[in-house]
Parts: C-alpha cells; sequence; structure tokens
C-alpha cells in the first residue's frame, strides 16, 4: 500500500502550517480537503493559505471552483482527490491530504462500504441509477414532516428508527432513503458492513471500510480556551486582512444576480461560508443607507461577534466529527493507533510539540517501522484517547436506542443519555409531581365511586 497523510483537526489549529512543514520535509504534495477552500477569489472568507506561505509546495484543489459553480458533490472530491493521489505517488512524491470538511476527508480515506454509494449519491443530491431526478422527486414522502418520515422508517427499519432520536430529521430521512434506494432496510445493510469488515480483518483482505492507503493520520489539536481566545483573535485578523471588502463582493455578486433574474441558492456552496452570512445584515444596512452612524457601528460589532461565535461553534463540530466518526471508523477496523494528536496549544513550542514528533512518525512510516503508542506523545493527547477509548469500550449496542422518559415526555439518544436525566433535577421533580398527581386521582376517584365510599363507611 502506498503512504498517506492525512491532517485533520478544526479550524485555527495550524493544519496548513503543518501540511507545509511536511511537504517541505519528505517532498510532497498538498491536497485541500475544505469545500469552502475550493472556490476562487475568497482567500480570506475561506481561509486559504497564502501563496507565500506555501513555500512552494504545489497546493491541489484550491481555489479552482468558480463562484457561481454548485458546490463539488462528495463524489467529485473524492474522484479527484484519490486521481491526484496516484498522480503524486506515480512521481514518487508524498500525498498529504489536509482536511477541513472531514466527511470529504473521510471518503477519501477508506475504502467504499457496502453502501457507499447510496450515501454519496444522497449528500449529493441526486439518485444515479435515475440522472437527475433527486430522491424526494422520486419519494416524495422525504420531504414530509419529520415524525410523518420518522413514522414510514419504523414500518421498514424498526432497528434504525428506535436508534435515532425523533429530532435527528437528517439522519431519518437518511435511514428512509437507505431503504428507498436499495429495497433493504439499513439496519441489515449495516450488519452486513460490519460482518464482512470483520471477515476481511480476520483474512487480511482490504474489505469495506479498510483504508484504502498505507495511512497516517495526524489530528492537530488544542485546549479549548486556548483555540477559542486564538479564534477571535484571528476573526479580527481577518476583518482587518480584507474580510469585509469580500463579503460586500459576494453581497454584490447576489444582488446582481437577482437583478438579472438569475437565482443562487443561498443555502449551498460558499454562501454558507462564515463571514458573509454573518456580516450581510451590517452590509445590506450600510448599502441602504436608513441607519445612523452609531447604530451601523453597533450592527458591525454585533456581526463581527456573530462571525466569532459562528467560529468557534464550527471548530466545536470538527472535532466532534473527529472523536465520533472518524474515530468510529478507525476503531471498527482496529486502526486507531494510526490516529496521533498533536498538541498545538502552545504556539511557542510548535517545533517540539508538533513538527519534531509529527516527522518522527512520517520517517516511521515511510520505513514501515512501528509507530508509538498514540497517547504517548502529550498530556493533551493522553487526556483526550483515553476518554475516547473508555467511551468505547462502554458503548454496547443497546446504547444507540433512543428511550422515552413517560414522565417527562422527553425522548434521549442513548444509554448514557438516559442515565444522565434520570440523575437530572428535572427528571426527579417530574417523579414527584407525577406521585402527587397520581395521590390525587386516586382521591378523587375514591370520592367519585359510591361502592368505594360505601365500603369504607362499612
Amino acid at each position: 500500500m502506498e503512504p498517506l497523510i492525512a491532517i485533520v483537526g478544526s479550524t485555527g489549529t495550524g493544519k496548513s502550517k503543518l501540511a507545509v512543514d511536511l511537504a517541505s520535509r519528505f517532498n510532497g504534495e498538498i491536497i485541500n480537503g475544505d469545500a469552502m477552500q475550493l472556490y476562487r477569489g475568497l482567500p480570506t472568507i475561506t481561509n486559504q493559505i497564502p501563496p507565500e506561505e506555501r513555500n512552494g509546495i504545489p497546493h491541489h484543489l484550491i481555489g479552482c471552483v468558480e463562484l457561481e459553480k454548485e458546490p463539488w458533490r462528495i463524489g467529485l472530491f473524492k474522484k479527484e482527490s484519490l486521481r491526484l493521489i496516484n498522480d503524486i505517488h506515480s512521481r514518487g512524491k508524498l500525498p498529504i491530504l489536509v482536511g477541513g470538511t472531514h466527511y470529504y476527508t473521510q471518503a477519501v480515506l477508506f475504502n467504499e462500504s457496502i453502501v457507499g454509494d447510496v450515501v454519496d449519491s444522497m449528500r449529493d443530491g441526486k439518485d444515479r441509477s435515475e440522472g437527475d431526478i433527486s430522491s424526494s422527486t422520486r419519494w416524495p414522502i422525504l420531504d414530509a414532516p419529520t415524525d410523518v418520515v420518522l413514522q414510514k422508517l419504523k414500518e421498514v427499519d424498526p432497528v434504525m428508527a428506535n436508534r435515532w432520536h425523533p429530532n435527528e430529521s437528517r439522519k431519518i430521512r437518511r435511514s428512509l432513503e437507505v431503504y428507498f434506494q436499495t429495497g433493504r432496510p439499513a439496519s441489515e445493510i449495516y450488519a452486513e458492513q460490519k460482518r464482512l469488515t470483520r471477515e476481511a480483518m480476520e483474512n487480511g483482505t482490504a474489505g469495506p471500510g479498510q483504508l484504502r492507503f498505507q495511512t497516517l493520520v495526524l489530528w492537530v489539536h488544542a485546549n479549548k480556551e486556548i483555540l477559542n481566545a486564538r479564534l477571535d483573535k484571528r476573526v479580527d485578523a481577518m476583518i482587518e486582512q480584507g474580510m469585509m471588502t469580500e463579503a460586500s463582493q459576494m453581497l454584490d455578486y447576489l444582488q446582481a444576480r437577482r437583478s438579472q433574474n438569475l437565482t443562487i441558492d443561498p443555502t449551498k456552496g460558499v454562501w454558507i461560508s462564515i463571514g458573509f452570512k454573518e456580516l450581510e445584515p451590517y452590509l445590506s444596512a450600510l448599502s441602504e443607507g436608513s441607519m445612523s452612524k452609531g447604530e451601523l457601528e453597533a450592527l458591525k460589532h454585533s456581526c463581527i461577534e456573530s462571525v466569532k461565535t459562528a467560529t468557534r461553534q464550527y471548530a466545536t463540530s470538527q472535532i466532534k466529527w473527529i472523536r465520533n466518526k472518524l474515530w468510529t471508523s478507525l476503531a471498527e477496523i482496529d486502526m486507531t493507533h494510526r490516529l496521533f494528536l498533536l498538541d498545538s496549544s502552545n504556539v511557542e513550542n510548535w517545533d517540539k510539540n508538533v513538527s519534531e514528533p509529527s516527522e518522527n512518525l512520517v520517517q516511521l512510516l515511510l520505513r514501515d517501522e512501528p509507530t508509538p503508542d498514540p497517547k504517548c506523545l502529550s498530556e493533551l493527547a493522553r487526556v483526550t484517547l483515553e476518554a475516547r477509548e473508555a467511551r468505547s469500550s462502554e458503548r454496547s449496542e443497546s446504547a444507540w436506542q433512543c428511550i422515552t422518559c413517560d414522565t417527562c415526555q422527553k425522548t434521549l439518544a442513548n444509554e448514557e443519555q438516559w442515565n444522565i436525566h434520570l440523575r437530572s433535577q428535572r427528571h426527579k421533580r417530574g417523579v414527584k409531581a407525577a406521585a402527587k398527581k397520581a395521590g390525587r386521582d386516586e382521591y378523587i376517584r375514591k370520592r367519585e365511586d359510591p361502592d368505594i365510599v360505601h365500603n369504607e363507611a362499612d
């Protein structure tokens, strides 16, 4: 298997810098795995690494999509990335995939699962077997309210229906669509997937869900409080570097298209990038000229704070993906020892904490030598990975079943949340209230039942 370095982590942790460091050291080329950085002409809003910081290293799939184009579907991204990886290998160089949109990255790292093409087509918003006919056109129930979709899922796949919380509309729809696309319950397909993966591991073959390459996954991570403060400062720097100007250009473009009766979906593509939608209220008010200078300044400050909040939330979601989705996929094939956490909390110790350990790991990978225990790299690595291992070992299949508290009329996503709920003050108050109500109801029933009144009198 050919080598591949994958660098993952939240925004603001230093993924791009590490990629350049390693590419410079090991004759590598970099492939961008961030959906927003595919777009051309918006280097600040999309956080593209400046050309002067690339050290002459080729960066692929960055700034290659025009503003008006549809976002790349995951299938297209995977196809282009695999083509580039093979090309880089053929020239004797080391491919380095830098992920920001982690489900893009994960699609490249792992072999197709049984339902891989189906899931890809759902993310792409189109059913490949029927050309350009969308799934919701073929099966209108997918556009119905979530409770209707859930009820249908209970009929065709009760196992998956019991797994999802009623508020997890996307997962509920996806499970039902898998049934429509394949004619088989998603739970049955995933069970088969696990069985084939287990057999492939036992036989030493590259089965579904296995890594495509001899992969080293480097997770650049930082203490949450330190990272949040760093992200706030970075947003301020981006404002100074031209984020407001780029957002204004996007708004002008959008308005020009609308004036030509050309529609753009603001919920897709670069229009959902952090920065534009948060700054748009201020830019619109500035254009309209209906606010005083003081009101505009207050609105500007509020919009910039919204950018900071959205950035912190996005970082949290990226970390959750790594801890849950990526970790689980690696655990299922017994490959968590390929995931190394590098502590970038202290940028002054970058060489000691990030560059040097990562270079040593890459050298071991290229020499096909054993790598150390990932937990030994730093205290942050030990604490984070031990917590992930403990949580993973405690989880059983039943932990994925939703549980409904009849007392509180609340549905919990799994056994872990159920146990937390049982200890909550809300549940304890609900139990007491239910007991009091039951007592009152029993008292009223006795008072209103002549037979009970007569018997008590005797």
